[in-house]
Parts: structure tokens; C-alpha cells; sequence
């Protein structure tokens, strides 16, 4: 049976306010961030224009040509993409505004981004005031002078995900394991590495198993820890076409998010009007309760009747030993698990019964747990026991929430992995060894905490950070930073300044990088929903000795190893496409990419169509999973990181138009605020035994027991630990106790 198509007639009966424009209401303004990014490249207004209409987007992973794409009419344009649009079209600053740094001592990111895109490459001693500049030669010869008199253990790569694509992303990775090394990682990790390890190990996959349009008209979508509004903005759209075809939305998450229940979408003329109601049903779990909660569901439906038994028995495996550990769990542990009754789980279940076809999605809110791969695999139980995977209208989503970081996992960029998502062993190193024409290492490497942590033993000799900014993204950022100063050489290829390149070091070198947009012959991207993508090269200005990252990481490898340079070095980044179709069989079709709107989708609209899984016996695998243990002290609460109005660890306004939140706010529920004498806008110290944060009190709907504060501010308050197999910090896993100051 097709999908429902959505009503074209307005819907009073949807609409989230009959105040026009939900004039009064808390809500991101999206008309006034086209004319702040107006204003804001004013200077440059025709590359933007020509950055929005010909490229691809380097915000989220719902992927674009130009201004459009493959799920819904009309434009694809949210307020993120505006944000960014001027790292683009800056200029460069002048050299000398480095020349002497210590008065940049204590300045915030955003202030540093201001200066404008980073100019040639620069060079800094320990002891010396700033940068003074360097020649491309020189900056690669001494990159190279160093990394010959040390050894492959002790040198360190990251990337993260500021609008990498693919071609970058394989070309570094493949220049590390020429130098000899595994230590290698990038972004992709910090976000879904535990929903990559789960899915294939009971699916057989690796990716989303549907595509976006399996959203609108399917009976239901719900959200696990996720918060596409403010992550995902254009996803909006896509839930109000699903809302206008029948399709219910639920969320499941510790806050009721508003932008998740109301949204105002500016491209639609009803909902830019009078707003659209999203999520119709709330199921306020504990942090980290998703585990418990969708076990009792599955508890429920066992006990009512709703598994779809031919699904299960055709297609699956190890459901009778699931269904017997639920039998001897009792009601009581899986609430006091999940922070929510028996009777809440029965309504999840009801909501489940209804529905024949069903979408969930998921996010950090599930993955950044010391367990986060158990809550993953109970998503794909619950999917399982309902048969929603392999049908239109059916699938597991792990929504991403920057351009680059599909791509990033799959070409290879992992400290575990090689290109295509193979673990590092030597049978598959010995494969890429064959292809490459080189011994390739098949140890893991580091991963980038890990990374941390040898530089802080003196175990790292050079560090390499292609965007990223360590001192913002990991947790206990003193302790990062201590580390960073200890590492003899770092490079920072970037194209603007960020604090962790004023950390001093025995020498430290800035190199200037390319957009994806200035990349010559243009490049790709992967989206949540495997689509490969073409973006086109866009003329317009340039910084003079920028350049692209791959082909920097590419160059120094072949003067660290002289005798492999006609192996590594490329024609053009066409020959690159073409290798990457060979070294990873699903990309077969990105060698045929080359202008604007050119596209594939790897494993075509859904993966495991008709339940046949990629799995040695052909059937997915239902998962037991424990209860999780997470004891909080007495008077303590529970602390969940949250992301405001930013891109990354990139904050873009020191207030969240969706909440009205500010970046030293902290959600306390009513509950607690009562309990704990606060009242709202007063100020209280957040204390743990890794550090304190200061915070002003708001009350609002989160889940009694919890408190929620921004990241990356409140890294301060993390530890190192983190999931033992996908190797991440959990940054939603720790908890703090309250000390008023006023």
C-alpha cells in the first residue's frame, strides 16, 4: 500500500497558533536570518547567492543541490546554513594580526572567527609572541623533517566535520596509513560511532535503512533523543508534509522540547503563518531511561498481541530468548529504569498496535551514554518485534547533524575502521595493500580521546587537526589543553583562527585551508539517508594560499616516503572518485558525479527491503540487553548536555531562539527547583568532582531528577569515561550537585 499524500488544503486543525507569524511566541525568527546573512556578506553578496544556489550544503546531513532537494517542493534553506555562509565568503586577515597573540588570551571562539579566514601558512616557537609566516615548502618540509624522526605510533590525525567531503576525508585517511599509522579519526565518532557498531552487528548494516521520504505519510515517526528543529531545521519541513499526510509524531526524550511540539516553517505559507503542531505524543524518559522504557513497551506488546510474528519468525533471530529475559524482569525495575509507569510504556504500546508503518529516529540523546550501543540495539528490537524495517514507510534513522560525517566514517577516517566501514585486521589491510601499492598497518589506532591521553604521557610527537577544536568538543578541557602543550610539533589546518591554536607548544603551524566550495573540479558529500552527492566547484574570491586539506595530506606523505609518491599523488579528484568506487564497493556510482545535482543513493531507497539482511544467515538479530546501573549520590542530580543555537562546538548566538535560552542557563524541572528552595533566573554553581560551572536557574518541562546545561560549556563537568566499545565520552552520563550563590 503507497504512502499517504499529504492534504493541500490548509488545516486550522494543525496549526500551532491563530496569532500570524506566531507574533509573541518563543521561536527562531528565520525571516531575520535572511537578512542578517544579507548584511553579514553584504561584501561579497553575489559568492553567497552563487554558495546557496550551485553548492551543496556544509551544515546538517539532509543534503542539497543548491537550493533544493530530492523529499519535498520549494526551497531547502534553514538558518544554519545562513550562519555559515560567511566562513565562506570572508576575507583573510592580514598576517600581522598574529604577529603577537597574548592579547587574544581568554578571547571566545566567536570572537576569533570574526578576524576572517586564516591567510598563508603560519608559524609559532615556544616562547615567541605569534605567528610570523611561512612558505608552503617550508611549512611541509618541516612537517616532514619531523614526522621522519619520529616513529608512526606517536603521530596523531583528526578531522572533524566543517563541510569535509568525501575526497578529503579518503585522501587523508590514505596519507596517514602510507606514514605508517592507524591513529586516525575524525568527528563521526563523537556522534554515532555506537549506532554504526550496533546496527551491524544486528542488521548487517551500517547506515539509515530508509530515506526521508519514508517520513511523510508513513503512520508514525518517533524521536529517540533528538532534536531536529534546532539540529536539522529543514527536517521540519518534511514532518509538516508528514503531519498534513496523517503521519503522528512522538518523542521520546528527558525535555519537551517546543520547537518539537510547535514549529513555524518559513517556507510554507500556512505554517509560516499560524506555525504547525509537530509531535502529538511526550514520553519524558530518565537520562539514558530509553533502555528500560523500550523494553517495557516490548514487555507490553508481547503481552498484548502485538508482534508481528510472521515478520519475526521469517526474518529474525534470538526473539524467544528476549522475550524469556522479559519475563523475568518485573515491572518495577524496567520503571524505575526508564523514570516512567507501566501505564506510560502501554500507551508507547498503544500508539506502536496502531500503527502499521513507523520511522524512528535517533540522535546523541541516545548515542553519548556509557551504554550507548545498548540503547541502539533495543531501538532495533523494538523495530524488529513491529517489522519496520524493509518496507516503505519503515526504518531506522540515526539522523546526522553535519555534512560531513557519513561520508567521514565510511571513507575510512576511524582509528577501527577502513574505508567502507571494514575493520582494521590484517586481512583487510593486506586488501588495501593490493589497491593502495603499499604495506598498510592492521592495528587500530587511537581514537581522538585516546589521542588526549598519549599526548598527556608524552607519548604524541605531532598532533594534525584539520578543523576541530579539542579544547571545545572533549570533555575536562583543562586537562585537554595540558595535553596539547605537551605535544612537540602541532599542525592546525583550518581556515579561521580558534583558541587551541594559541595554546603553546614547541612549535605549533597554521595552515590555511579550502572550502569545499573552492576545491578545484568540485567535490562530494554522503547524507543521513546515503545519498551521495555531487557539490560544484563555485567561482568567486579566494585566499591566495589556501589549500584543500587532502591534497596537503597527500603532498606530505609523499615527501615522509620519497619512494611512494607516484603511488599517492593524483591527477585530479575525478581519479580520486574513481579509486574510492574501487576501494569501497557500495560508492560504485560516485565516478559518475560530476556537475551539479548529480546523485546516487547506495543500497537504492531501502536497505534490508523485504527483511533480507546482510547477515551471515540472512536474519537480523534481536539483542539482550541489561539494565543499565547508574547510581546517582544523595542530592544530586542527573546532568544531560544540551546543544543551543550552534553548529558543533561552533555557538552561534548566545541565546536559543527556539527556547529562549541562553548559553548560562540551566533547565531545572519544577520539582526540583521546588525541592531544592531556586526560583527561576537565580544562579547556582554546578559542582562534581571534575569541576563546577556557574549557571543561571530556568524552570521548564524536563524530566524531575535531571538538569540540562549547554555544551560545550559544560565539559567542565565530564570525566573521560565513556563507552567502552565505540570509544566516545558520554557526554549525557554524569551528574552534579547544586550550591546556590545568591
Amino acid at each position: 500500500m503507497a504512502l499517504r499524500q499529504p492534504v493541500k488544503r490548509w488545516q486550522p486543525g494543525l496549526w500551532a497558533s491563530w496569532v500570524p507569524f506566531g507574533i509573541g511566541e518563543q521561536r527562531p525568527n528565520n525571516y531575520w536570518e535572511v537578512l542578517r546573512a544579507a548584511w553579514e556578506n553584504r561584501g561579497r553578496l553575489g559568492y553567497a547567492w552563487r554558495i546557496l544556489r550551485e553548492g551543496c550544503c556544509d551544515g546538517c546531513a539532509l543534503g542539497t543541490a543548491g537550493l533544493r532537494d530530492w523529499t519535498a517542493p520549494g526551497i531547502h534553506l534553514c538558518n544554519v546554513r545562513l550562519r555559515l555562509l560567511r566562513l565562506n565568503t570572508m576575507p583573510a586577515f592580514d598576517p600581522a594580526v598574529v604577529r603577537d597573540v597574548r592579547h587574544f588570551a581568554g578571547r571566545q571562539a566567536a570572537e576569533l572567527r570574526q578576524l576572517g579566514r586564516l591567510p598563508t601558512p603560519l608559524y609559532r616557537r615556544r616562547g615567541e609572541p605569534g605567528f610570523r609566516p611561512l612558505s608552503w615548502d617550508e611549512a611541509l618540509e618541516l612537517a616532514a623533517r619531523r614526522i621522519r624522526a619520529s616513529s608512526p605510533e606517536r603521530l596523531a590525525f583528526y578531522l572533524t566535520s566543517r563541510g569535509i567531503p568525501n575526497e578529503t576525508y579518503y585522501l587523508v585517511q590514505k596519507a596517514a596509513r602510507a606514514i605508517g599509522t592507524n591513529n586516525i579519526d575524525n568527528a563521526a565518532r563523537l556522534c554515532h560511532a555506537p549506532s554504526t557498531l550496533a546496527l551491524k552487528e544486528t542488521l548487517g548494516v551500517a547506515a539509515t535503512t530508509c530515506s526521508y521520504v519514508d517520513l511523510i505519510g508513513t503512520d508514525l515517526v518517533v524521536f529517540f533523543g533528538s532534536n531536529v528543529a534546532v539540529n536539522q531545521p529543514v527536517m521540519m519541513k518534511y514532518l509538516y508534509y508528514a503531519r498534513k499526510a496523517g503521519t503522528r509524531v512522538a518523542l521520546v526524550n528527558p525535555y519537551r522540547e517546543p520547537a518539537m511540539e510547535r514549529y513555524w516553517v518559513p517556507s510554507i505559507p500556512e505554517s509560516a503563518l499560524f506555525g504547525t503542531r509537530i509531535a502529538d505524543a511526550f514520553f519524558p524518559v530518565l537520562p539514558g531511561g530509553d533502555i528500560g522504557f523500550i523494553l517495557g513497551t516490548i514487555k507490553w506488546l508481547s503481552e498484548h498481541d502485538g508482534i508481528r510474528w510472521e515478520f519475526v519468525e521469517r526474518h529474525t533471530t534470538g526473539f524467544a530468548e528476549l522475550r524469556e529475559s522479559l519475563d523475568r524482569t518485573s515491572w518495577e525495575e524496567l520503571e524505575r529504569s526508564a523514570g516512567l509507569g507501566r501505564e506510560e510504556m502501554a500507551a508507547f504500546g498503544r500508539t506502536l498496535l496502531e500503527a502499521e508503518r513507523a520511522v524512528f529516529v535517533w540522535s546523541m540523546g541516545v548515542t553519548q551514554h556509557t551504554f550507548g550501543e545498548d540503547v541502539v540495539r533495543t531501538i532495533v528490537d523494538l523495530a524488529l518485534v513491529r517489522g519496520y524495517v524493509g518496507r516503505e514507510g519503515c526504518g531506522l534513522m540515526p539522523i546526522r547533524g553535519h555534512s560531513g560525517v557519513q561520508g567521514g566514517a565510511e571513507m575510512g577516517a576511524y582509528a577501527t575502521t577502513f574505508p567502507g566501514g571494514l575493520p582494521v585486521n590484517r586481512e583487510n589491510a593486506a586488501r588495501l595493500a593490493e589497491l593502495w601499492g603499499f604495506p598498510v598497518p592492521d592495528v587500530p589506532g587511537l581514537t581522538a580521546p585516546e589521542m588526549v591521553a598519549a599526548a598527556e604521557r608524552g607519548a604524541i610527537d605531532l598532533l594534525w587537526s584539520i578543523g576541530g577544536n579539542f579544547m571545545e568538543v572533549l570533555p575536562e578541557p583543562e586537562r585537554v589543553r595540558r595535553a596539547l602543550e605537551s605535544v612537540p610539533l602541532r599542525v592546525h589546518q583550518d581556515i579561521i583562527l580558534t583558541p587551541q591554536m594559541l595554546i603553546p607548544a614547541d612549535e605549533v603551524l597554521l595552515l590555511p585551508a579550502t572550502t569545499r566550495y573552492e576545491i578545484p573540479g568540485g567535490v562530494t558529500e554522503t547524507t543521513t539517508e546515503r545519498r551521495v552527492i555531487f557539490s560544484p566547484e563555485v567561482p568567486g574570491p579566494r585566499v591566495r594560499d589556501a589549500r584543500p586539506e587532502g591534497e596537503v595530506l597527500i603532498e606530505l606523505a609523499a615527501r615522509v616516503r620519497p619512494e611512494l609518491g607516484g603511488r599517492l599523488r593524483y591527477r585530479d579528484l575525478q581519479e580520486v572518485r574513481e579509486e574510492i568506487a574501487r576501494a569501497i564497493p557500495a560508492y560504485d556510482g560516485i565516478q559518475h558525479l560530476r556537475k551539479r545535482g548529480d546523485s546516487f543513493q547506495y543500497g537504492g531507497r531501502l536497505l534490508c527491503a523485504g527483511g533480507h539482511f546482510p547477515t551471515p544467515d540472512g536474519r537480523a538479530r534481536f539483542s539482550l540487553v541489561p539494565l543499565p546501573e547508574r547510581r546517582v549520590p544523595p542530592g544530586a542530580l542527573r546532568l544531560v548536555t544540551r546543544r543551543g543555537k550552534q553548529f558543533n562546538s561552533m555557538v552561534l548566538a548566545q541565546q536559543d531562539g527556539a527556547t529562549g535560552l541562553r548559553r548560562d542557563d540551566a533547565l531545572f524541572s519544577p520539582q526540583d527547583a521546588r525541592a531544592l528552595g531556586l526560583r527561576d533566573g537565580q544562579r547556582v554553581r554546578l559542582r562534581n568532582a571534575h569541576g563546577e560551572l556557574e549557571v543561571r536557574v530556568r524552570v521548564g518541562p524536563v524530566k524531575e531528577g535531571s538538569v540540562q546545561a549547554h555544551w560545550p560549556e559544560a565539559n567542565v563537568l565530564l570525566g573521560s569515561e565513556g563507552s567502552p566499545r565505540s570509544r566516545i565520552p558520554a557526554y549525557k552520563d554524569a551528574y552534579v550537585f547544586v550550591e546556590p550563590l545568591e
